[in-house]
């Protein structure tokens, strides 16, 4: 999970310069590189099926992994405005699916031997990830100012790669329960109701980080004029924050539930985009970070384990449709902020994701009445 976070946030951020720079891809073009995460959905659920169908849960995570070296390979050897587009759309997308199927490996170890302390067992390995994308963005402006953009695209390809190595031969058996009464596919749909409605509500709540990373910087160089040192001390607070909340979200989840948990990091993430929209100084904005902090690590501890409980019956797709949100609530938060940037402006275009945040509130609430009344 650290070798894949590094690899994958070394290069993301470096992707729309990749096109305009190496591709000659005009601006506004290459602002559309991020609506193929619209294929994730499709990829997280396909690849989940066929996990949760597969006796060894680690297959699809090393087929995840390779198809995804390959496609970062193949992005470094783009010569075309067309080729990193369909190779996001079609190999980029499957690759997400590694994350998930991990996950489901888990969740398949701690229904085998139970612990109360399952969501900080989940927090931990999500400590790694985060950790991966805290160090990545630095490594990836350091390689690609030394060697060139084509030469770490390459280099994230070897680290993608490289995460399958950890586990060598290791094999991890699908687990079945045994007092789980077999359904029919019909059956097994209707049930993926409640881990469809979670997830889109969890997409409303992600949506205000696409237009955070977007625009607020924007914000403070234009508006605020604020160095570059100090925009990229309020951009890097949130992860670290994120990092060290983890652990501290996943024992709150275990003392006092996991949905009830997520509907109070809701509430840090309705605060934060508040105090965006509200904030006129620095001090604001670092305010506005620490409150959406909150937020993420209780998505990044809470949301895969609660997917996974919602639909027991397909871990693997449960695992592969919630982590395929976080790609669609940015491709989702893109268009909003774009449209809403045009129309009501900055700072206050973060009032739009306040009110997708309440509105997540409200239904994460009722989520989690529905999970007391099933205890």
């Amino acid at each position: 999970m650290l070798v894949a976070g590094i690899g994958v946030s070394s290069a993301t951020p470096q992707l729309t310069l990749f096109l305009v720079r190496e591709l000659h891809t005009p601006l506004p073009v290459a602002g559309l590189y991020y609506v193929t995460n619209l294929a994730a959905p499709l990829a997280g659920f396909l690849v989940g099926r066929w996990s949760d169908r597969s006796h060894d849960r680690l297959l699809w995570f090393r087929i995840c992994a390779l198809i995804g070296a390959a496609g970062w390979l193949a992005m470094a050897a783009s010569t075309a405005v067309w080729m990193p587009f369909v190779i996001s759309a079609l190999a980029l997308s499957v690759a997400g699916g590694s994350m998930a199927q991990l996950f489901a490996a888990c969740r398949d170890e701690l229904s085998r031997h139970p612990t109360r302390a399952e969501n900080r067992v989940i927090a931990t390995i999500r400590m790694a990830f985060t950790t991966g994308w805290i160090l990545g963005p630095v490594f990836g402006s350091w390689f690609g100012g030394v060697f060139g953009l084509r030469p770490l695209l390459v280099a994230t390809a070897v680290c993608v790669f490289a995460q399958v190595l950890p586990l060598g031969r290791q094999r991890v058996e699908r687990y079945d329960d045994p007092h789980r009464s077999t359904s029919t596919e019909r059956r097994r749909i209707d049930h993926m109701l409640p881990l469809l409605v979670f997830t889109a509500v969890c997409v409303l709540a992600m949506t205000g980080d696409t237009i955070k990373f977007g625009y607020l910087p924007i914000y403070m160089a234009d508006q605020l004029h604020v160095s570059d040192a100090v925009r990229g001390a309020v951009i890097g607070i949130q992860p670290l924050l994120e990092l060290l909340l983890l652990p501290v979200v996943a024992r709150l989840a275990d003392r006092y539930g996991a949905m009830r948990a997520m509907t109070a990091g809701a509430v840090l993430g309705l605060a934060g985009n508040v105090t965006y929209a509200l904030s006129t100084s620095v001090a604001g904005l670092f305010l506005g970070q620490t409150l959406t902090a909150g937020l993420w690590a209780c998505v990044g501890a809470l949301g895969v384990t609660i997917a996974q409980r919602l639909y027991p019956e397909g871990v693997g797709t449960a695992s592969g449709i919630f982590l395929s949100a976080i790609p669609l609530g940015s491709a989702i938060g893109g268009t909003i902020g774009g449209i809403g940037v045009a129309a009501i402006g900055l700072p206050h275009v973060f009032f739009i994701p306040a009110c997708l945040t309440a509105v997540s509130i409200a239904a994460f609430t009722l989520l989690s009445r529905r999970e007391l009344r099933q205890r």
